[in-house]
């Protein structure tokens, strides 16, 4: 088999077309050269939608307890219970400022927190500790540190979590009212 001058042009033609695709698309790297970060921009929360208020919780963890009836049968949970571990960082779900502080036989240590347009009302219940300097009036930014994850109330000791609750309000409406609204959809596609 000869191998004429066009076939010798072709396949060198074609090594030079390997190469540049390699010196363009591939870079080679010694194993310990140490990776550059990549910024990735933060995603904008999408309308309605809450950070998950557990540190390091993610969507997956998940459960949606909202409609379950409660142990004693006689009202239905209205909330999420966010287990984690006790002393776990509990964050602010949205922007808001510290409505109420307040301790229930129920809920334990509990913080009611609204939404700016005073719309919203965000229930953290059977707290641990507040963080340093909450107090009511505070204003909040979502992802703030305000207190930590405990089974204070009528929680189980053996089972620390958060019971969070949104309730949908008029302004003028008192920090204990509002209709319940199904948090689960607003923090399930949280990223």
């Amino acid at each position: 088999m000869r191998i004429g001058a066009r076939g010798w042009a072709g396949m060198g033609l074609a090594v030079l077309l390997c190469a540049l695709f390699l010196s363009f698309c591939v870079r080679i790297v010694p194993a310990d050269a140490p990776v550059p970060p990549v910024a990735v921009p933060p995603a904008a929360p999408a309308e309605g939608a809450l950070l998950i208020p557990v540190e390091g919780v993610p969507p997956a963890a998940l459960t949606d307890s909202f409609t379950q009836a409660r142990a004693s049968g006689a009202r239905p949970h209205d909330a999420l219970d966010i287990m984690a571990a006790r002393g776990r960082a509990v964050l602010a779900a949205a922007d808001g400022h510290i409505e109420k502080l307040f301790w229930s036989e129920d809920g334990g240590r509990t913080i009611y927190e609204r939404s700016p347009d005073g719309r919203r009302i965000y229930y953290y219940a059977h707290l641990d500790s507040y963080a340093p300097g909450l107090r009511e009036g505070l204003a909040v930014r979502r992802g703030d540190r305000i207190a930590t994850v405990g089974s204070t109330g009528n929680a189980d000791p053996a089972a620390p979590h958060l019971h969070f609750a949104v309730h949908a309000a008029e302004p003028d409406e008192p920090w204990y009212g509002g209709r319940p609204v199904n948090p689960y959809p607003l923090l399930a596609g949280s990223r």
